[in-house]
């Protein structure tokens, strides 16, 4: 990944990045609001998105206009939404219980048909009933990143990395639960704007690995390159401390 086509912003702890991020989150959205257009943010799944779902469902709850934010997902895996392991339902019970934004307004990854690829083109006619061709424009993306150096459900030497045509594609990952649905690189790499985040220490040797791989396709994460959008990584001291300190701009403010 090229550095100059994204940023870093590093914190002291995981608590500090997600109320950064949170805060950074709110501030989009409410811009996006006084145009006078909606919000499109796709949601993420894992520890520290969760904590940055809580600080938007306390802290800067009453500062969003949540009727204006519209919700998609980058991945889920292929359990119900009451599963314990579902993208959905952890954003459910962390943000979306606590928050006013309409039902209407939520649109989460299909899981109950019988055939995984069929859920696949269910969410794609979703989105292309939204967005215009060729590929959604997303405001926002938020991602994890596994040690391995996956993203969403897109994982080292998965085929899906060569996808071109499929916006939304069905998944088995080398994890549990092994189903699962996932957007493709092109729709991700048409995002506006993505946000990475990264915390704890046994992310740092992936997150050199993403920002300077030589070899994308063993380290997913790094083929995250919009075209003419933005990459900010917020991370914690801990996953950054491999990044040399003058390899990219950090603005932790």
């Amino acid at each position: 990944m090229n550095a100059r086509a994204c940023r870093l912003k590093v914190f002291p702890d995981s608590e500090a990045l997600s109320r950064q991020a949170a805060a950074s989150v709110a501030a989009q959205i409410r811009k996006a609001a006084a145009d006078g257009r909606s919000f499109s943010l796709v949601m993420a799944g894992g520890n520290t998105p969760e904590s940055l779902y809580n600080a938007l469902a306390s802290e800067f709850r009453e500062a969003i206009p949540w009727e204006r934010v519209v919700l998609f997902w980058g991945d889920e895996r292929y359990v119900p939404p009451d599963d314990p392991r579902s993208n959905f339902g952890m954003a459910e019970r962390i943000l979306l219980r606590r928050v006013r934004i309409p039902a209407g307004n939520i649109h989460a990854m299909p899981t109950e048909f019988p055939d995984p690829d069929e859920a696949a083109r269910v969410y794609e006619a979703t989105l292309r009933d939204r967005f215009p061709a060729p590929l959604p424009r997303f405001d926002l993306v938020l991602l994890g990143m596994g040690e391995d150096g996956h993203t969403a459900s897109l994982f080292p030497g998965s085929p899906v990395l060569n996808e071109r045509e499929c916006w939304v594609a069905a998944v088995r990952a080398p994890a549990q639960p092994p189903v699962r649905l996932t957007l493709t690189l092109p729709v991700l790499n048409n995002a506006s704007c993505i946000y990475f985040l990264v915390a704890g220490a046994n992310k740092a040797p992936t997150m050199l690995s993403a920002l300077t791989s030589q070899s994308p396709h063993a380290s997913p994460a790094s083929l995250i390159r919009p075209r003419d959008g933005e990459v900010v990584w917020w991370c914690d001291e801990a996953a950054a401390n491999l990044i040399p300190s003058n390899a990219f701009m950090n603005n932790p403010g």
